[in-house]
């Protein structure tokens, strides 16, 4: 059970560079067992949830191997096993993409119901749902999807609110389907539009991703590609906010300055400099952070992924800011933590009010997601004193060698492990 110790204070500055994106990788790890050609991914990050996706990927018979640092191969020459169990699944709700892909190549799937953070009810129905007008015969029974098809028909769907794990799915099953597919209120994150464009190169026939609308034409076979997936925009999102709530000077490399329109806006409107420079994002403040009110919402609105890092930065505005949790109905987890370091948020409902010019103080606090995770660390990074933030593991799900690029800027930061004996 690792700890992290963030001792306050000082200014982040220098330049850091963008891990590849965690939310876009995963689906397309699960993309391989769409073809039995070899698939190339670069721009991979080393993270316990893509750990957790090859081990899953290794059951269902899928070889993987690391040709770099940062690059891998996979390749499904034969599908396996049809399961996808419960003790993987629970750790990562990302496995639970392997469902789409697994009908589409064999007919036959049989996938836990996902666990992953506990920031609310994530349900599954916008999956099956979709999978089932795409001809797909599901039935729910103790705790696993079973899932079978003589093979998938090309639908229109209508998702009741753009998921991007429902899109993502659907659209994985759709590529190989008899047939025209439409899917409409599709989710438009640059994470479903990598997924598209992996699935494009290995032969699939996807027009509108991006957009609400995504048109697929099915194909009999998808053939080996190589692909580098996209920098993750919530963790540069992420140290931009750091980078903020130090008053520091911070450039991102590999950093997609399209992909953080909502989150430049909102860090401007609190008085930060944001700025694009020889293809990367310079972030700074010289002066005292104002008061927003900030609303997640899909993208391209902010995102959820990001608010409880604003939450933290919030806390050092000169008046009260008001954010407004729309994804996810229990993903305030952070803020009694916050309190604990000497913010001053009242929460009710889906609203927190934020009043500015806490004096934050150290103290001991304790992790509940990945993002809240992250939250507590940029606190820390204002705080007085030493702030001791337990449970990092959760951290390592979504940040790659975070301490690390956090030291690099001058942070004073050490991560502390501890093995049981």
């Amino acid at each position: 059970m690792d700890r992290m110790i963030i001792r306050g204070g000082a200014p982040l500055s220098g330049v850091v560079g963008v891990s590849g994106s965690k939310n876009a990788t995963l689906p397309i790890l699960m993309a391989a067992l769409l073809t039995d050609e070899p698939i190339a991914i670069r721009n991979v990050p080393r993270l316990r949830d893509v750990r957790t996706a090859l081990d899953l990927l290794s059951r269902l018979g899928v070889d993987s191997r690391w040709t770099g640092d940062h690059e891998i191969e996979l390749k499904a020459s034969r599908v396996t096993s049809h399961e996808a169990p419960y003790d993987l699944v629970k750790t990562m709700r990302a496995s639970f993409f392997v469902l789409g892909p697994l009908l589409a190549r064999t007919g036959s799937a049989r996938v836990s119901t996902p666990g992953g953070c506990a920031i609310g009810a994530r349900p599954v129905n916008l999956h099956i749902a979709g999978l089932r007008s795409l001809g797909a015969k599901i039935q729910l029974r103790a705790g696993y999807v079973e899932a079978h098809c003589d093979g998938l028909r090309g639908a229109r769907i209508w998702l009741d609110n753009p998921s991007v794990g429902a899109t993502e799915n659907i659209l994985m099953a759709a590529v190989r389907a008899r047939g025209r597919t439409t899917i409409e209120n599709a989710a438009r994150e640059p994470e479903v539009q990598d997924l598209a464009k992996c699935l494009g190169a290995m032969g699939a026939k996807i027009s509108g991703a991006g957009t609400h609308v995504i048109e697929i034409e099915g194909v009999d076979k998808l053939h080996s590609a190589q692909h580098t997936v996209i920098p993750d925009r919530i963790e540069a999102g992420s140290l931009m906010i750091a980078a903020a709530i130090t008053g520091g000077d911070v450039t991102l490399s590999n950093a997609s300055a399209d992909h953080l329109e909502a989150v430049s806006a909102k860090l401007r409107e609190a008085g930060v400099t944001v700025r694009t420079e020889n293809g990367g994002i310079r972030v700074s403040t010289s002066g005292a952070l104002k008061p927003v009110e900030v609303r997640t919402l899909p993208y391209p609105g902010f995102p959820t992924d990001l608010q409880a890092q604003m939450m933290a930065l919030l806390t050092q505005a000169v008046g009260t800011s008001v954010i407004t949790e729309t994804i996810f109905e229990n993903r305030f987890m952070h803020a009694p933590e916050l309190l604990r370091m000497g913010a001053d948020i009242v929460m009710k409902g889906p609203t927190a009010v934020v009043r500015g010019m806490s004096r934050l103080q150290g103290a001991p606090v304790m992790a509940t997601d990945l993002r809240a995770s992250m939250g507590l660390i940029i606190a820390g990074l204002a705080a007085e004193n030493s702030t001791e933030v337990s449970r990092v593991y959760h951290l390592d799900r979504g940040y790659e060698a975070l301490d690390n690029k956090l030291s690099a800027l001058g942070a004073r930061v050490e991560r502390i492990s501890e093995r049981l004996q």
